[in-house]
């Protein structure tokens, strides 16, 4: 295994439980606030100065001038990740933070399938075959197991 493997896998892992104690954070903050849809804007506005210092410091600011040159459909990731937020912070006090981490997981697998099968977005593509439905599957009978 190559070290680029390894620090990915780690890396993934710790972002993954990041992930998790996220949902919960923001949904303590929606309570303090009084709204969840206000915490997902702070959380959001937080995470924003957080990057914009990260480019900046490692050298990268000059870059965030050149968005006006890309398609605009690609800023839709920052929406996508809007909707994520609110859904894992208002699911979290009603479902848990195991079943809407789960969910949130199987939804990943079920468009990562998707969009690995048909190489989206210039991706490599890698088809659908039983090995990555079983996978999928599985996570379905963790979502399953964790709520009923």
């Amino acid at each position: 295994m190559t070290n680029q493997i390894i620090i990915a896998t780690v890396l993934m892992a710790v972002a993954g439980g990041m992930v998790a104690s996220q949902a919960p954070i923001n949904a303590a903050l929606g309570r303090g606030i009084g709204s969840p849809m206000g915490a997902a804007t702070v959380s959001f506005g937080v995470g924003f100065v957080v990057l914009l210092v990260a480019s900046v410091v490692i050298g990268d600011g000059a870059s965030l001038l050149r968005v006006g040159q890309v398609p605009l459909w690609l800023l839709i990731g920052g929406a996508l990740g809007a909707v994520y937020v609110f859904a894992a912070l208002w699911s979290v006090p009603i479902l848990g933070v195991v079943t809407t981490t789960s969910l949130m997981i199987f939804g990943q697998m079920g468009a990562a399938l998707l969009l690995d099968h048909y190489g989206a977005f210039g991706i490599t593509q890698q088809s659908i075959n039983p090995m990555r439905l079983a996978s999928a599957a599985l996570v379905a009978g963790g979502v399953i197991l964790s709520r009923w």
